[in-house]
């Protein structure tokens, strides 16, 4: 149930949503997909990046992790 201070759409929402007005080819819209997918893909690894920072992690480190069931 909506409330009245909250907005029907968000700002993405409202973009994607002029898109679906425009008769957008095959092609243009597979490149608009990858561009979303790769946007999003850097934003988590700039977010990993950054708590890899913060906790001071290693690769040693990882790969304790990574082997710590075998």
């Amino acid at each position: 149930m909506m409330t009245v201070n909250q907005k029907p759409f968000s700002n993405i929402q409202m973009e994607l949503l002029n898109l679906y007005a425009m008769d957008i080819e095959e092609a243009d819209l597979l490149k608009i997909k990858n561009y979303l997918a790769q946007f999003f893909m850097q934003k988590a690894i700039d977010e990993a990046d950054k708590v890899w920072e913060e906790n001071t992690y290693s690769d040693e480190l990882m790969d304790k992790w990574l082997n710590e069931d075998k």
